[in-house]
């Protein structure tokens, strides 16, 4: 089975299923499945536009709404996870993945699927210790706080996705794990992308909590985006061959052991802002293990009467943009997607949209209460998060954006792990081959602890200069030093801001700055 790893899509499906078309005509065959890595963008029309994280003179419809409204349908089975610049209220309807437009699939908050027996899984979002340890309070009108926050990844997610026991075959992160760029030559990323420097020396650039994902999941494939370390026109664009069962089903499966988790996992449901941590095993809970047993996959089975295949049930719920009658003034609404609503009644669980609505009513978590100036203590019971809290989503910069210096140019790419399988691109360079097989440890021995060497564990570069196109490769490389990882609790950013450079820059057609969105 042959699939494509886009990076940030940035809402041009038709240039990435034109490239995609051009892969097929060059390659040994058809393309099964689109895997795209976080901010896909699926924008309806203007009212979630305004929802995006972006400057307004960034915010442009782009092309999705055309796959939203059936005016075209998507030629492969696509499947995406968010990033942090989506249209944040369209995929908040569906927290636990579902139909974006026909043959367009979101993973939600965090999910697995199958597809012709392969194994598939992903988490949305990016990470900010801040908001860790919230839950998903966050509702449509958004504020200036809230737009941010929406998108970060919560610790609930993480749990549950470290539930899974069974393998996995490829995962999804939109920003990279903590520490994975001490698995290849480090001084080469460096020299191509100075501005990273610091982060990396102190080990805080990437998300901790992805990298204690990708420890307990060893996925035989991880690709991530977000740091557009590389591009190659408006996508980077990888094409994979992996194994899958002939017997399966030609069609989009749920996960038998997550569907399990998430009704065990039901009643952790937090829709405020208090800070909290996961049951441990630290004589505080009751229980603290929502691993799968066979029972309890049984009992979800016999729910779906055995019958494990998505349904096409996608509906639109938001008027769709119409390039004559453009409304500027469209109202944001919270809505209640009937996807959600159906699965959550076939599972037993809760719809956390519906939740979030009587909070909102009770207690008026949304709208006006986003405005207090401070959120609730702990009152878990529970040590502190490892993770230290910061307030930068406070500053007048978006903290979610890289910072660059004003000259440095950059691009746009995906960082991919996997272990045992080569990796060709689409159009591979001569020299491209060697690296891809070559350039990283294994990730599947990732060490439980994280403490990190100052010194180089380089193996070939993770991009050869002059080739700034190549895609990031996380191999198998079995001559490197394994060094044992420990995370620095140090999060602080520096005193000193560099200027902000947009990455959708690249993207976005400039405009003025008096335009409007």
């Amino acid at each position: 089975m042959r699939l494509a790893v886009a990076g940030c899509c940035h809402g041009e499906l038709d240039k990435i299923y034109e490239t995609l078309a051009l892969a097929e005509r060059r390659g040994p065959g058809r393309i099964d499945i689109l895997l795209c890595c976080g901010d896909f963008q699926a924008v309806r029309n203007e009212a979630d536009l305004r929802c995006m994280a972006v400057p307004p003179k960034y915010r442009h419809m782009q092309t999705f709404y055309r796959y939203y409204s059936g005016e075209k349908k998507a030629p492969v089975l696509t499947i995406f996870i968010g990033g942090n610049h989506e249209a944040s209220n369209h995929l908040q309807e569906l927290p636990y993945g579902g139909w974006v437009a026909p043959n367009i699939y979101y993973l939600g908050l965090a999910g697995v699927v199958k597809y012709r027996g392969v194994r598939i899984g992903g988490i949305s979002g990016i990470f900010k210790s801040h908001d860790y340890r919230k839950g998903h309070f966050e509702c449509p009108p958004y504020n200036a706080a809230t737009i941010r926050s929406i998108y970060h990844v919560r610790n609930i997610e993480v749990y549950k996705l470290k539930q899974l026991k069974q393998p996995m075959d490829i995962f999804l992160s939109h920003d990279w794990p903590r520490s994975i760029y001490h698995y290849g030559n480090k001084k080469q990323l460096l020299k191509t992308k100075s501005f990273f420097r610091q982060e990396v020396e102190n080990n805080t650039l990437g998300s901790p909590a992805a990298s204690e994902l990708l420890e307990h999941l060893k996925p035989t494939y991880w690709f991530s985006a977000h740091l557009h370390v590389k591009f190659a026109a408006l996508m980077q664009h990888q094409v994979i061959e992996v194994e899958h069962d002939p017997s399966a089903p030609d069609s989009l499966e749920y996960d038998a052991e997550w569907l399990t988790v998430l009704r065990a996992t039901d009643d952790l449901i937090n829709v405020t802002e208090r800070l909290w941590n996961m049951p441990e095993n630290n004589g505080l809970h009751t229980r603290w293990d929502y691993s799968a047993t066979k029972e309890a996959i049984n009992e979800v089975l016999e729910r779906l009467n055995h019958d494990l295949k998505v349904p096409n049930n996608f509906s639109i719920t938001a008027a769709c943009y119409d390039p004559s009658k453009p409304q500027t003034q469209m109202q944001l609404v919270h809505r209640i997607n009937p996807q959600t609503t159906e699965f959550c009644a076939q599972l037993g669980i809760t719809d956390i949209n519906v939740r979030l609505q009587k909070a909102k009513e009770d207690q008026h978590l949304c709208g006006d209460y986003e405005g207090l100036d401070d959120v609730e203590g702990n009152d878990s019971g529970e040590d502190p998060s490892e993770y230290n809290t910061d307030t930068s989503a406070l500053s007048s910069i978006n903290p979610d954006e890289i910072m660059l210096d004003e000259e440095e140019e950059y691009d746009d790419s995906i960082v991919s792990a996997h272990s045992d399988v080569n990796t060709p691109s689409v159009e591979p360079s001569s020299d491209q081959a060697s690296d891809f097989s070559a350039s990283f440890s294994d990730i599947r021995i990732l060490p439980s602890s994280m403490t990190v060497s100052s010194d180089d564990t380089s193996g070939s570069p993770v991009c050869k200069e002059g080739n700034s196109g190549d895609p990031v490769e996380v191999g198998d490389g079995k001559d490197l030093t394994m060094v044992p990882l420990k995370r620095l609790s140090d999060e602080h950013e520096p005193e000193q801001r560099k200027k902000i450079k947009r990455r959708n820059q690249a993207i976005y057609a400039a405009v003025d700055d008096n335009d409007t969105a």
